[in-house]
């Protein structure tokens, strides 16, 4: 029989669809797994091969844990709103949704094509009222709860989309083209900083990647410092400044505060109002990522007011500069030249006094601040002397000092900002509140709050979205009075938020989530998703899930237990796919070239998950290849026909039991620890084995589709029918190894010196710690570099390697 890949995997996808092979089970007599793609955005131009790798990963993980007996629970939905189906509309004048609906289609069908085994019966779509529905629940518990609120704030605002940007946005439209400037909008804010602290601290429950956790901690940026009051003799009032380093106040030569901090035109003297006007109204067309470039060239404007060094009772001239944001701290900061290369450039060009308080190694044109090594020196004055003193010791004696003297206060601080949580546009979740005409404001008690149908979709002309040129949905009366409702939507990260646990109980038209289920499925064991979302989503999504902590709507305090990000698959050129460059490779394509099992199996062989690697239509020929050779170990030849195969029962030699064994240890441990591409190159190993030998033994042959069905689950399931079998494979037990078989008899040991290898030998399996050493020791490749040194410390771990910590011997 042939191996023919179209019909075998589309018989399959049928069999799976028509006996629900994947349906999830109930929450009773099994252990849980849980495990969750960062669901996608539906565009139009369709899923390519990078798209599909974390979807074949978790795909992996989810028949590994059904075969080794869990309940998995392995869904799949649409984060469908967002501006690009809006802009579509914009341009087109069709429906948001027609076109939502036509993308999830081609979507799901690739997936399908892949044979992903999703329970489809969970299938959400953030567009879905019967989903949005929770989504404005969970805003008006926030909105109870005195989390959320109206401010009128500055935003980023682009001219052409007539919309809000996030911060993280305005980079991509200016470089399309689009003007983005600062203005002030009437937005609903989400008080994330309330829970600033909790999220700082519960990143150490979570089995995440380092740097993913680390670039969540520089976020929210928490900073122990000091508030310092700087009198301003002239006007009778104090600046407040907050910096994380009062130990180099006596180092502050000149105060720079934001241009939109409220006393910058009140401290421009008569002479300098004019300067300093045209200096504000400039920095309001900048956007905070123009304004805070460390490239960029530094800007500023002086007040021509001084204020009052409190440690010294220097007069220091106040300026005005744009890289200072009135969202962080106070929006005045002091500035200490010799110690911050920011302020030393400032400095330089303004002909500011620079005044050295550290001694440093480093020169003084280079940021210290951070080198917290180092000792003040030129900081004293009649009270107080920092002289001498460590960071530690100084920053106490200030802050002690400051506090003394009525001077300032010690200030925890934080860089998050609360969430602006308003779109100007339509295709959004609405905000489900009505503004009556006594300035009240009350929650819509009918949701879901749903979208009107409109004929245009362009933003009214007075920045609000389509939604205030909808008369009879945007206007009301009911016992309260007469109202109109909010036009702002929800942005798109809101349906991302909590969708993790809609996917637990998906039909409750009672209740976001039936608690049952809840405190069972949670929390999400495995999640994985690029690494782009590192920050914002992990961010917002961990925030929303502490508010329903809160609420007592879950039972953890953290939605993500282990998060895994896959790295990038590139074209083939090398570069990031897309459409500009004309090097995508669409993942319909390439199936219909090769079969969905060659290339699951391929982009799980490429390389480690996590990194970054270019796609190579030539390795995936020899992926196709490979599944051709497991086919011929059932049917050794290429002949037409549905003849069976005939497999024998006869024990297996000693030399492949054991390498069968092995085989099983290896790709289950590999599997477990998403090291995809160790355990196919494992599979491989075996199958030439098979065939070396002429193996077509039926244990063996069937030992080697289970191990192989998760990764390659359509040529499994036929080959495992071929042998016999009524059940599909996805249900057959993952198979066990025997420990004493699996062992290998022989290892090789590496032998390190301070960390670095020096060189390997081979010993026997178990062999004791001692031992192990004193080989280690024994070696002339590592003995002369033992010469001469202490061995500080002597590290043997059992069938793995050896390492010798040493230094220079004192002799």
């Amino acid at each position: 029989m042939r191996y023919n890949f179209p019909d075998i995997e589309k018989k399959w996808q049928r069999y799976w669809a028509e006996h629900r092979t994947f349906r999830t089970g109930g929450t009773q007599g099994k252990p849980k797994y849980y495990v969750l793609d960062m669901f996608p955005y539906p565009s139009g131009s369709g899923l390519h091969v990078g798209h599909l790798e974390g979807y074949t990963a978790t795909d992996i993980m989810a028949r590994y844990h059904r075969s080794k007996g869990y309940n998995v629970l392995h869904p799949m939905g649409w984060d469908a709103f967002g501006l690009p189906a809006e802009q579509f509309a914009i341009k087109t004048g069709t429906h948001p949704r027609e076109t939502t609906e036509r993308n999830v289609g081609n979507f799901k069908e690739t997936l399908q094509r892949m044979g992903f085994s999703y329970d489809w019966e969970r299938e959400i779509n953030t567009t879905d009222p019967n989903y949005f529905r929770w989504t404005q629940w969970i805003f008006l518990r926030m909105l109870e709860k005195g989390l959320a609120y109206m401010s009128e704030v500055d935003v980023n605002w682009c001219e052409e989309l007539r919309v809000v940007l996030a911060n993280e946005e305005v980079e991509e439209k200016i470089s399309a083209g689009h003007t983005v400037v600062r203005k002030p909008l009437r937005q609903w804010v989400l008080k994330i900083t309330e829970y600033a602290e909790r999220l700082l601290e519960d990143l150490d429950e979570l089995d995440w990647p380092e740097n993913v956790k680390q670039m969540q901690r520089n976020w929210i940026g928490r900073s122990e410092g000091m508030e310092i009051d700087f009198t301003l003799p002239c006007h009778r009032q104090k600046l407040k400044v907050y910096t994380t380093r009062p130990d180099t106040l006596f180092g502050a030569t000149y105060l720079v505060i934001s241009p939109e901090h409220p006393m910058a035109e009140k401290l421009a003297t008569a002479d300098r109002l004019k300067t300093v006007r045209e200096y504000i109204g400039n920095a309001k067309l900048k956007t905070e990522l123009e304004r805070t470039g460390l490239q960029k060239d530094k800007t500023g404007v002086f007040t021509g007011s001084y204020a009052v060094n409190p440690a010294n009772g220097e007069a220091l001239p106040v300026w005005i500069s744009d890289f200072v944001l009135i969202t962080y701290g106070t929006g005045a900061i002091m500035s200490v030249p010799a110690h911050d290369s920011r302020d030393w450039e400032f400095a330089r060009k303004f002909n500011l006094p620079i005044r050295e308080v550290i001694k440093s190694p480093h020169d003084v044109q280079e940021a210290v601040m951070e080198d917290k090594g180092s000792t003040c020196v030129n900081s004293s004055n009649s009270d107080i002397s920092l002289d001498g003193l460590d960071f530690s010791t100084a920053f106490n004696a200030m802050a002690d000092w400051l506090e003394s003297k009525g001077h300032g206060k010690r200030k925890i601080n934080y860089k998050l900002r609360d969430w602006i949580f308003s779109r100007q546009r339509y295709w959004g979740e609405p905000i489900p509140v009505k503004h009556y005409e006594d300035g009240s404001l009350r929650p819509e008690t009918d949701l879901p709050l749903t979208l009107p149908d409109v004929e245009a979709y362009q933003p009214s002309t007075t920045g609000e979205s389509p939604l205030a040129n909808i008369g009879e949905w945007l206007h009301g009366e009911d016992n309260h009075g007469k109202f109109r409702r909010e036009t702002n939507t929800m942005p798109q990260w809101a349906g991302s938020c909590w969708y993790y646990l809609r996917f637990i109980d998906p039909q409750n038209a009672e209740a976001l989530v039936d608690p049952e289920k809840e405190a069972y499925w949670m929390n999400v064991d495995l999640y994985i998703g690029g690494a782009e979302h590192a920050v914002l989503h992990l961010l917002y999504a961990r925030f929303w899930h502490k508010v329903l902590y809160d609420l007592g709507v879950v039972s953890t305090r953290e939605p993500f237990q282990r998060l895994f990000n896959q790295g990038m698959i590139l074209g083939e050129d090398n570069e990031k796919m897309s459409k500009s460059r004309g090097n995508v490779i669409p993942a319909d394509d390439v199936m219909g070239s090769y079969g969905a099992d060659a290339v699951r199996l391929y982009e799980m062989f490429l390389g480690p998950l996590e990194q970054v690697k270019p796609w190579n239509t030539n390795g995936i020929e020899g992926i196709s290849r490979f599944l051709s050779r497991v086919w011929r170990l059932f049917y050794p030849t290429d002949t037409e026909g549905s003849e069976l195969p005939v497999l024998d029962d006869t024990p297996l030699a000693e030399p492949l039991l054991r390498r069968m064994h092995k085989t099983i240890r290896k790709v289950s441990e590999d599997t477990g620890q998403l090291k995809f591409n160790t355990a196919i190159s494992e599979m491989m190993v075996f199958t030439n084995e098979l065939h070396k030998t002429g193996c077509r033994q039926k244990t063996a042959l069937e030992t080697l589709v289970r191990l192989l069905a998760p990764y390659a689950p359509h040529i499994c399931e036929e080959l495992w029918q071929a042998a016999g079998h009524d059940e599909s494979i996805a249900l057959a037990p993952y198979p066990a190894y025997d420990p004493e078989l699996a062992r290998d008899e022989e290892l090789t040991i590496a032998v390190q010196v301070n960390g670095k290898l020096r060189g390997t030998f081979t010993t026997p399996a178990g062999t004791p710690k001692e031992n192990l050493i004193q080989q280690a020791r024994s070696m002339e490749s590592v003995g002369k570099f033992l010469e001469g040194m202490t061995v500080v410390r002597e590290i043997a771990v059992p069938d793995k390697l050896v390492n010798f910590a040493v230094k220079p011997s004192m002799n």
